[in-house]
């Protein structure tokens, strides 16, 4: 009894480990947060959520997300939201044991690169009567929010909870919302690092395409200056107008596409360039925080954020994009030329020699600052972690439930042998 009690709850363990948790399915089982899942939805944060682990969302009911909301454009909306995105574990035991009282926890507003000082930090705090309070990291700031109950939690994975109040960020709210024209889009392109690209786009007039598609949503793919210097680019100045066009377009996804929805995409995305036949599409490849396009032909690792304001969104690429369409396998090889065959001499009727196959020859492949103590807050409360240690802990939490998973799985066979044998 004892051996099958211990074979079910390794099972019990190891569905844990492996589970992925979605978090528009487990809000969509309570309908008083309904507005606060759609808002996810939209801004694509719930893919971003899906992504991570050891995380803890701060949801809002739907008329603390209505006053959040108000008119604001989707974009602003999107950046408060981030802030209600913590990046550490937080059920209603941890909130009510924290150390010293009070901590001061990332969010995901501050992975985004666009938190200066300590704004993509909150502040958690254990008040007086045992509630706990959320705000601001700023000095000064109010504690206007307090822990309501608990929602969901799948241990050490995600906390879901609920807060009375949202955690307004001045910053955040009467920051203006970033437009996206073609005069804007170069020169943030330019400013990237990107000016071959920014160029290409003008003198094809690609740009335009470019603008016209930003309402309904935008993702572009920017080589950097140095990556169309790279050894193996072919010569684009060989290349039609329409074949150049096709190039450039497909170096843009026609809908709001984050890293998040990047990391969780498991079908080839099409691109401005897809018509048809012609399918113009690539595949993501992910390992940690490390996000990679196959085009078919190679491959480019989306390097850094230049800009992300839904619906529109520009990543800086290490490689230009080379379409099988346009390039098949070997963009940068020059044809091959006939292989040569020398005269065969007169065969010989006794000993005739064995047949010699010419072989073809083979195409070449081508941190956040040092914060002070918001006011209010216990003397000697914690400094917050750096943004890259936050980024180190999500690597090892990323790799954790696989080593996990497989040794639960060993332990599985091992008792399950046992109970056979004796």
């Amino acid at each position: 009894m004892a051996s099958a009690h211990l074979v079910a709850v390794t099972f019990a363990l190891l569905a844990t480990a492996i589970s992925a948790h979605n978090i528009t399915d487990i809000l969509d089982g309570f309908p008083e947060y309904s507005l606060f899942n759609s808002y996810l939805s939209q801004t694509k944060l719930a893919d971003e959520i899906n992504s991570r682990q050891t995380l803890t969302v701060l949801a809002l009911d739907n008329a603390a997300m209505s006053a959040l909301a108000g008119k604001k454009p989707l974009s602003v909306i999107k950046n408060e939201l981030e802030i209600h995105v913590v990046l550490d574990y937080f059920d209603p035991q941890k909130l009510h044991q924290i150390p010293d009282g009070s901590t001061l926890s990332t969010t995901l507003y501050q992975t985004t690169g666009n938190a200066p000082g300590n704004i993509g930090f909150v502040n958690i705090t254990v008040l007086q009567g045992g509630k706990v309070g959320f705000g601001p990291a700023a000095p000064g700031s109010k504690l206007d929010s307090t822990y309501t109950k608990s929602v969901k939690q799948i241990p050490y994975n995600i906390s879901i909870i609920q807060i009375s109040a949202p955690i307004v960020v001045p910053q955040i709210v009467n920051a203006p919302a970033p437009t996206a024209s073609g005069s804007n889009i170069t020169a943030l392109l330019e400013k990237a690092g990107c000016k071959t690209f920014a160029s290409l786009l003008i003198s094809s007039g690609v740009i335009k395409t470019y603008e016209s598609a930003i309402d309904k949503g935008l993702t572009v793919f920017a080589p950097n200056d140095e990556a169309f210097k790279a050894k193996g680019v072919p010569d684009l100045g060989k290349l039609t107008n329409a074949e150049l066009v096709s190039l450039l377009q497909y170096h843009a996804v026609p809908s709001y596409t984050p890293i998040g929805s990047l990391k969780s995409s498991k079908d080839p995305i099409s691109t401005l360039a897809t018509n048809g036949a012609a399918k113009y599409d690539f595949t993501v490849k992910t390992a940690g925080d490390s996000v990679t396009l196959d085009t078919g032909v190679g491959s480019s690792r989306v390097a850094s954020t230049i800009i992300d304001s839904t619906p529109f969104a520009i990543f800086a690429v290490d490689n230009v994009l080379l379409p099988t369409e346009l390039f098949g396998n070997s963009p940068s090889s020059a044809p091959a030329p006939e292989p040569v065959s020398a005269p065969s001499p007169a065969p010989v009727a006794s000993a005739p020699g064995p047949a010699v196959e010419a072989s073809s020859p083979l195409a070449a492949s081508p941190p956040a600052p040092p914060m002070d103590t918001p006011e209010g807050s216990p003397a000697g409360a914690p400094a917050a972690k750096s943004e890259n240690s936050t980024s180190d802990n999500a690597a090892v939490h990323v790799k954790a439930p696989a080593m996990l998973a497989v040794l639960l799985l060993t332990v599985s066979a091992t008792v399950i042998s046992s109970l056979f044998l004796s």
